[in-house]
């Protein structure tokens, strides 16, 4: 009997192990992060799906945007869709690096980008200080399958205002894959796509 049951604890025992690895690499990250290591930063990324994604948010929140925009007629906003598709890869390049990934995540605003910062923003960076935190974000932490899991930042905060980190498991190594970027964050980045997309085409009207 204590044979049998043996077995059954051996596969618990074996996948809490396996959803706490994810834990232990995001503690290895934060403490990068705290240190502004970006040599660590650079070889736990996957900065091309992280840029993929982050162009997708962008291009989702300004085409929001400008369908809630009751002056554009339909063939204008698809014109400036199609534009914001590649002002969001040429931000995109620009933000995805270990420097702004850093600056991101050290209190979850990319201070380094001239971006509006809303008033009364709480913000709250990847900052794990001990094993109670630790306790925190596995607690809000989703395992997708047996080789993603999704964490927000911060764990208890507002949803509004998380930002989600998409780890992925290659080899035996956890690496950041995507970066679900708070609401707040988004909107900025799409309203300042939003202007600038509007002077280019005040200007061509101009021509």
């Amino acid at each position: 009997m204590k044979r049998w049951l043996a077995i059954p604890l051996a596969i618990a025992t074996t996948w809490i192990l396996f959803t706490l690895s994810p834990l232990w690499a995001l503690y290895n990250f934060a403490d990068a992060v705290r240190r502004h290591d970006a040599a660590y930063v650079e070889t736990h990324v996957n900065f091309r799906t992280l840029r993929l994604s982050l162009v997708r948010q962008i291009v989702g929140a300004v085409r929001v945007a400008t369908d809630a925009d009751p002056d554009l007629d339909p063939r204008d906003r698809q014109r400036l869709n199609e534009a914001a598709y590649g002002l969001a890869l040429a931000l995109a390049e620009s933000l995805v690096t270990p420097d702004t990934v850093i600056d991101l995540l050290d209190d979850g605003w990319p201070d380094k980008l001239d971006l509006r910062k809303p008033e009364g923003l709480r913000s709250t960076g990847l900052s794990i200080r001990g094993l109670d935190r630790l306790a925190t974000y596995y607690a809000a932490a989703e395992m997708r399958g047996f080789r993603a899991v999704v964490i927000p930042i911060p764990p208890d905060g507002p949803r509004a205002q998380r930002t989600r980190l998409r780890l992925r498991l290659r080899g035996l190594t956890w690496r950041l894959v995507d970066i679900e970027m708070a609401e707040a964050l988004r909107a900025e980045i799409a309203a300042k796509l939003s202007r600038a997309l509007a002077k280019a085409r005040i200007g061509a009207g101009d021509r």
